[in-house]
């Protein structure tokens, strides 16, 4: 199977993960998306919950989710959730599979950065995903790998080494504006699936 791999802290879930993870689903006719929690983000600072109420919260959600499920890899790791010690073992469990790494182009950008990168390119394709205020140009580090790996076709039969870019839709949402909001007692059901909203209000997070 083709399958996509979005990785993040999800603190908490919300549509600005899922329509942009559905939208590449569509444009690349992946067969699923795996939502892929952090335990420790290398590239960020502590979460605010629990990676088990993460966990949770994305799980409940892949099950009203056709073609979505949860990947628990890095959860269950206790040290920095590198990329390309993720992909590694999920080859070694998967050999069948072939794996498509979500970013955006912001994160793109900052690839060079990131631990073995040019590992990356043995074990996956890369699906870059565009953003506002995050533009390429011929002075970005990464720009010659871009050029020469992108593909504006799918070759089913390639297992990594390429880069697929995808435009997707701006979504109005964030992590930290969503928690301000929780703070002040909104939940707001049109920024967040149904699941987490229940979940954040049953368990009473980011209050």
């Amino acid at each position: 199977m083709h399958i996509g791999i979005l990785g993040g802290t999800f603190d908490p879930l919300h549509f600005g993960h899922i329509r942009p993870a559905q939208t590449v689903l569509n444009a690349l006719t992946l067969d699923e998306i795996w939502f892929m929690p952090n335990h420790i983000p290398p590239h960020k600072e502590k979460t605010v919950v629990t990676t088990q109420d993460r966990l949770n919260m994305v799980y409940q959600t892949c099950l009203t989710l056709n073609q979505f499920k949860l990947c628990d890899l890095e959860a269950k790791r206790e040290s920095p959730s590198y990329t390309v010690t993720s992909l590694s073992q999920l080859i070694r469990a998967y050999p069948e599979h072939t794996f498509y790494f979500i970013m955006g182009m912001d994160s793109f950008l900052s690839l060079p950065q990131w631990h073995q990168w040019k590992r990356l390119f043995t074990l996956c394709h890369l699906v870059v995903c565009q953003r506002p205020n995050s533009n390429l140009t011929e002075n970005d580090q990464i720009f010659i790998e871009y050029k020469k790996r992108l593909s504006t076709t799918i070759k089913p039969q390639q297992k990594n080494g390429l880069i697929y870019h995808v435009d997707i839709e701006t979504q109005p949402y964030s992590s930290s504006e969503i928690r301000q909001q929780i703070k002040q007692n909104i939940i707001d059901d049109s920024a967040m699936p149904t699941p987490v909203c229940h979940y954040i209000k049953t368990h009473h997070l980011y209050q």
